[in-house]
């Protein structure tokens, strides 16, 4: 199989030493520091927004095949890992919607972050409501 290789666009940066498990529970704040050379990309986020935030969960122990069946906290109940948002998975990739609390150069303070201080920001993309 192919091997894909990803390259930070920035990271989170918070004083959160612990985090809700998942973005829908969170009033968590933190910033996203994004690198200059990307900063042309931030053009018309605006406070207010939802974005969707995709980073690696960088500090999640290595994949092994015993986290293929998972019993998340929630449920309780043994549960495949592809069913679940649990951090220790074949390629650690999460995905978090944000509020942006505001946007200054290639800084985002946002709320409602699940991610720790220092995690690598690999994308961001706008958070589109279904109507």
């Amino acid at each position: 199989m192919e091997t894909i290789t990803f390259t930070p666009i920035g990271y989170m940066e918070t004083q959160a030493t612990k985090v809700p498990r998942h973005w829908s529970v969170s009033d968590e704040e933190g910033t996203i520091h994004i690198d200059h050379q990307y900063l042309e990309g931030l053009r018309n986020i605006r406070a207010g927004q939802k974005i969707v935030v995709f980073f690696w969960f960088n500090k999640s122990p290595g994949f092994e095949p015993k986290y293929l069946v998972q019993t998340p906290p929630k449920t309780g109940e043994r549960t495949g890992l592809f069913s679940t948002c649990s951090p220790k998975r074949p390629n650690p990739l999460g995905m978090s919607v944000v509020q942006v609390l505001d946007i200054e150069g290639c800084t985002i303070r946002v709320k409602g972050i699940d991610m720790l201080d220092g995690t690598p920001i690999l994308d961001i993309k706008p958070h589109v409501e279904v109507e």
